[in-house]
């Protein structure tokens, strides 16, 4: 019997990221006849009930396949990496290469039943593609970003020689070919800091692009022409980029009695702002405060996943453990205020089904690539609100670039005013200019949904893939 052609995937230990990896295989296997996919996955400590319930629930039988590799602790990590660090992708990629052993063995024990044709590992678990390289396996990096972010990645290298001292001193905005103008205050914040332990730990990633196979990105030629074009140059002296997206969680039919998809169904079209800062960000307490002052403020319907506030002054410091209840961190009569103009739900609430709302006119979001693509998809205009990571040039390009975002000023302390809250939720909700960026986001909206029909750029691109690994088996 023809032992099965595979393709392995190591996800970093980041939901967000297995999220979009996740969708990434379903569509790979969709259109291929050949492919099997096996996703190896890092863990450190147990891995959360998101993480286990997404990687567990696969159809069976199926070609796309899960195992959890041995868990590591905290104490099999590098004692000397500074505690704030702890909670930063460099943690994930310490995760992934502590990992190696694991992945190696896993690869072998697959390479007796199967064909390893290549391996997709996303940013910070790309060290796995050491272990691609050892078996002639093709390699692949998954960038689950806009190919604008893409595009600074990949000329961090040259930036870092041609500019001195720090790219956070720099006069006047950088120029990326084909990208909007980026600010050094839009850069993620390891990059504006040489003396930060994850500026070396970008940089080192960066230049992995260069000896990888193919980049996969999930952005699409409608909302980033002028990066795609300059990225698939073949004068560039870039990778083979392949622009995939958009790759979305498809929403699921069992949510629909959940209480905020009820609340919604009572509600005026296009009159509710969704709130929400993703699945680990948090605001301190000083801006929570604000932040629901401003929606009450405002006097517009809000639908808000409250968290926590942050414990760190720094929001990078991503956090998915749970602090009790978070509705306990709200103004004093905030809950009782406003319960006829809002509804408050702690942590987590089904976003791509309240996206998808009729009801829902705006997204205040931390502008999440996973998130600014699932507003795309449903036509919904955004507040940008960016916090840490990529998210400001996310934020630079949603507001400068395609003109479908808002963003509020914040003050000389860095903290946006329940003033400023209530001015852009009203100039989004209700004035000119918000239904303005409502009709551009229907026609990305539709753009979109052209990218994976019969001669969509994107389906073109997946299926570019496809030939490419299995050409691969075909000359083995």
């Amino acid at each position: 019997m023809e032992k099965p052609t595979h393709i392995v995937v190591v996800p970093s230990p980041w939901f967000s990221i297995q999220a979009s990896v996740m969708e990434f295989c379903k569509r790979l296997i969709q259109h291929s006849k050949e492919l099997h996919v096996t996703c190896l996955v890092p863990t450190l400590g147990s891995p959360t009930e998101a993480t286990k319930a997404m990687f567990q629930t696969l159809p069976s039988p199926s070609r796309l396949h899960s195992t959890f590799l041995p868990p590591l602790h905290y104490d099999h990590l590098p004692q000397d990496i500074p505690k704030p660090v702890q909670i930063t992708p460099l943690l994930f990629g310490i995760t992934v290469t502590r990992s190696l052993p694991y992945i190696r063995d896993a690869l072998h024990s697959l390479r007796s039943s199967s064909r390893l044709v290549a391996m997709v590992a996303d940013l910070f678990s790309s060290d796995a593609l050491i272990c691609a390289k050892e078996l002639n396996m093709l390699s692949f990096i998954y960038l689950p970003t806009s190919a604008t972010t893409l595009s600074l990645y990949l000329n961090l290298p040259k930036l870092d020689l041609a500019i001195s001292p720090e790219i956070k001193d720099l006069p006047e905005p950088i120029e990326i070919p084909g990208c909007v103008q980026l600010h050094r205050e839009d850069l993620p914040k390891p990059i504006q800091d040489r003396t930060s332990p994850l500026y070396a730990f970008f940089l080192q990633r960066c230049r992995k692009f260069y000896e990888a196979d193919g980049i996969l990105v999930t952005s699409f030629e409608d909302i980033e022409a002028g990066p795609i074009r300059a990225l698939t140059d073949e004068a560039s002296g870039y990778p083979n980029v392949y622009p995939m997206g958009p790759i979305i969680q498809s929403g699921s039919g069992t949510l629909n009695s959940h209480e905020c998809l009820r609340w919604l169904d009572n509600q005026v079209p296009n009159s509710v702002l969704y709130v929400s800062f993703g699945s680990g960000a948090k605001l301190s307490q000083d801006q929570l405060n604000e932040l629901a002052l401003g929606l009450e403020l405002s006097g517009k319907k809000f639908l808000w996943v409250v968290r926590a506030p942050s414990e760190s002054p720094n929001p990078a410091h991503v956090n998915y453990e749970s602090s009790g209840d978070p509705l306990q961190f709200l103004p004093n009569g905030f809950i009782e205020r406003t319960k006829e103009q809002g509804l408050v739900v702690p942590s987590w609430a089904p976003q791509v089904q309240v996206l998808s709302h009729n009801a829902t006119g705006g997204f205040l979001t931390h502008c999440g690539w996973n998130s600014a693509l699932e507003s795309i998809v449903n036509g919904v205009p955004l507040i940008a609100w960016p916090l840490f990571a990529e998210q400001g040039v996310n934020a630079v390009l949603l507001t400068d670039g395609l003109n479908v975002a808002l963003r509020p000023k914040a003050n000389e302390h860095g903290l946006v005013e329940r003033e400023q809250v209530a001015l852009v939720v009203g100039r989004l909700i209700q004035g000119e200019e918000g239904r303005e960026m409502g009709r551009r986001m229907q026609k990305l909206k539709a753009a979109a949904a052209k990218t994976f029909h019969k001669d969509g750029s994107s389906l073109k691109t997946l299926i570019q893939l496809v030939v490419r690994l299995e050409g691969k088996l075909d000359h083995e």
